[in-house]
């Protein structure tokens, strides 16, 4: 399979591109002045011996720069050692308009000294352009604003753009089905830069001309995108935008066929496109793949990020999406069950009820990391205490299926004129807690057990530490009350979440920190400051200690709750982190983003392993299955992605909800999906069905695509709507009860 940077694939195939200068009738060269794309093998010998264009241009760029030094004796002997001819020195300053500036931006084809003479004149108009060849070349990413925007310094005769454009669409509209689709993928990368090119070099008019008449053409789902754009009218708006850094930072990587691809370089090749041509070979990444064509479904269900699609090499890395061997404490849960209920089988039960539920393992899973491969907290005794009732809860859970639905029961919030804005319930479903735009945080008992502070220190020495119930003896009965409200933030707060051992609560707000509250005292213990912008969302790890946090800055944070500053930061999405979660092993951290992709982070070293493509809106949430192979991601686009994380392939698309999805869970078995929206309803898939449908052989495609089946109707097992109140979180209590959570919005 060949993956083809900038457009150039194999290289035996390839160089056979020869663009002759590109007239527009008067006398200006209409291609992209200065910039090399490939020699013909045929060509003849460039002047000065067989030295490569590249080395040809810089050296006459050299030799140019000596000459307006004066330093006459330099330039004889670099022209004598070089073996140029003496009238290549003949030469005058060229006119930086590049007008009547000789060849083309294809080969360099030097066959005499006027040929020289013109190529050098080339040379001296694109000065800032030689100066950058390198950083080209290379590939970097320069996110420098001078650097980013001198990319659209050269161009051709703006009149002409909409020619170069609907040639191309012409010429795409009229090839084969099979083909049409993939080739049309090119249609908004070359929109956007040749409308950006145009703006750069001041061609108001003609932009706003190529804008109106072409901005129709692209795509629904760019419809966001477009808009922003189109505020781009003078240079100077051009300045310090997010979204341009972003569009030419990142090559948009488009995957296609070779048939196809052959078919668009030899339209080019025979038309001499060079202004279309270069903008693929600079801006985008053509990933080539051997075999079929794919269909418009296969390429409309992968396509919709700020980026284009996913590299294919970006989600080849090993992933271990097993679970950690859960920790050997079943001697005391049989102890206990014997004393208290007197059955010894019971026990016997348990286990494997608790295995063939395949949510926590007791054997080491093949595909699960090493216990040690990151350090993580041991268990106290209090955690193998809830660990023991974890396991007593689960021998009573309810097996869902879609004979089987869950209960769900529905908490409203009256009265939330301070807005809500986030909630979480702890594990074992006791508390719940709100975040709100008014900056406080509220935290409330769901059961009888009311919320209680610890005494003051003077009140604790008078204890006897020894007795049995001292842990019940250190909480003061006076404070105790169904809520408590926590203040400390001084923005609206957007995430929260409990600690899996119910002692803490992270909240995040648009102060830009992320605080950890004591449920003991109720009080702020540490204020986390690294994000610049406000963090959008924050998740505690299944074991507790570690946390992840996203925000407006672009990146993720991964913190340690004895640590003020990040262990790792995770950057490479090109907007807002929106949606952070861990997955259950805690090896790794997912994040979904406003530039539509999701991607998934390794914890160890920090590394992107996966980038998924697909949903065609900013993403608000994220679920792992509980066996840690699958991710369910929700969005804008009222749209459930499934996809596959060992094998980095999405496997599913459930349609139904006509909002934005803020909540998705899985049951504890993983048999059933649950997904929250802002249509005001809970929707309840069918997960074991649309996992076990997947056909094995799909994956072992060479192209790595799957035709995704239409059967959200088949997979959808009930839809619960509730009285105009937004669903914002949805848990599954340890027995298998949905809870659902929203302000009711009259």
């Amino acid at each position: 399979m060949a993956a083809v940077q900038g457009g150039m694939g194999d290289a035996a195939e390839e160089k056979d591109i020869k663009t002759e200068p590109a007239n527009d009738g008067c006398g200006n060269n209409n291609a992209n002045e200065g910039r090399l794309l490939s020699t013909s093998p045929g060509s003849s010998a460039p002047a000065g011996g067989n030295k490569s264009p590249e080395e040809q241009q810089t050296l006459l760029a050299v030799l140019q720069f000596l000459k307006k030094n004066k330093l006459t004796e330099s330039v004889e002997i670099l022209r004598r050692e070089a073996g140029l001819p003496e009238d290549s020195l003949d030469l005058k300053g060229s006119d930086s308009s590049g007008a009547g500036s000789g060849a083309a931006a294809g080969s360099v084809d030097v066959e005499s000294g006027g040929d020289t003479s013109s190529l050098l004149s080339r040379v001296t108009s694109s000065s800032s352009a030689v100066a950058q060849a390198p950083t080209k070349a290379v590939g970097e990413d320069q996110p420098d604003v001078n650097v980013v925007l001198s990319a659209y310094s050269q161009q051709g005769d703006p009149a002409l753009y909409q020619v170069y454009y609907s040639g191309l669409k012409k010429f795409i509209e009229s090839v084969l089905d099979c083909h049409r689709a993939e080739l049309s993928q090119v249609f908004y990368p070359l929109f956007v830069h040749m409308y950006l090119e145009l703006v750069y070099n001041n061609h108001e008019s003609e932009a706003k001309a190529f804008f109106e008449k072409f901005s129709g053409d692209q795509e629904c789902y760019y419809e966001d995108d477009l808009r922003v754009l189109s505020s781009l009218s003078k240079r100077e708006h051009m300045r310090g935008n997010e979204t341009l850094l972003d569009f030419r930072t990142s090559k948009f990587v488009l995957r296609i066929s070779r048939d196809s691809y052959q078919l668009l370089k030899r339209h080019l090749q025979e038309r001499q496109n060079n202004q279309i041509w270069n903008i693929i070979q600079e801006h985008l990444y053509i990933d080539i793949f051997d075999g079929m064509p794919r269909s418009k479904s296969q390429i409309d269900a992968m396509s919709g990020s700020l980026a284009g699609e996913a590299k294919r090499e970006a989600n080849k890395a090993k992933v271990y999406y097993g679970l950690l061997k859960e920790p050997e404490i079943e001697l005391p849960l049989d102890d206990e069950d014997e004393e208290a209920e007197n059955e010894e089988g019971k026990p016997k039960k348990k286990k494997p009820k608790k295995d063939s539920m395949g949510s926590k393992s007791k054997k080491q899973d093949p595909n699960a990391p090493s216990q040690t491969r990151i350090p993580l907290p041991e268990l106290k005794d209090s955690d193998k205490l809830d660990k023991i009732m974890y396991m007593k809860e689960a021998t009573k859970r309810i097996r869902l299926g879609p004979d089987n639905l869950p209960s769900i029961c529905f908490y409203t919030f009256l009265n939330a004129y301070q807005g809500l804005t986030a909630v979480d319930f702890t594990d074992d479903s006791s508390l719940i807690a709100g975040g709100f735009a008014d900056s406080t945080v509220r935290v409330w008992s769901v059961t009888p057990k009311k919320l209680r502070k610890v005494k003051s220190a003077a009140d604790l020495n008078l204890i006897d530490k020894e007795s049995d119930d001292v842990l019940e003896r250190i909480m003061d009965e006076k404070t105790a009350s169904e809520s408590k409200i926590l203040h400390g933030h001084s923005g609206p707060v957007y995430g929260i979440s409990f600690s899996p051992d119910r002692n803490y609560l992270l909240s995040s707000s648009e102060d830009g920190t992320v605080r950890l509250w004591s449920l003991q005292t109720f009080t702020c213990l540490v204020g986390y400051k690294g994000h610049n912008y406000p963090v959008w969302d924050t998740h505690f790890s299944p074991h507790g200690y570690y946390f992840v946090s996203g925000g407006h800055d672009r990146v993720a944070r991964l913190w340690a709750t004895d640590h003020y500053q990040p262990l790792r930061i995770f950057s490479g999405h090109l907007a807002d982190v929106t949606c952070t979660r861990f997955h259950p092993n805690s090896n790794y951290v997912a994040t979904g983003s406003s530039d539509r992709t999701i991607r998934l982070w390794d914890v160890l070293n920090g590394n992107c392993v996966r980038i998924f493509t697909g949903h065609k809106g900013p993403i608000h949430a994220l679920a792992f299955s509980p066996n840690g192979k699958f991710l369910a991601s929700g969005a804008t686009d009222g749209r459930v992605l499934l996809w596959d994380i060992g094998h980095g392939l999405m496997i599913g698309e459930l349609k139904g909800h006509t909002d934005t999805i803020y909540s998705l869970r899985f049951s504890r078995d993983g048999e059933i999906l649950a997904s929250g929206s802002m249509d005001n309803t809970v929707r309840l898939w069918d997960a074991t069905k649309a996992f076990d449908d997947l056909e094995t052989d799909d994956f072992t495609a060479a192209t790595g695509h799957i035709h995704l089946q239409d059967n959200s109707q088949e997979l959808i097992l009930g839809t619960y709507l509730s009285k105009s109140t937004p669903v914002i979180h949805l848990h599954f209590t340890r027995r298998n009860l949905l809870l659902a959570a929203g302000a009711y919005n009259p």
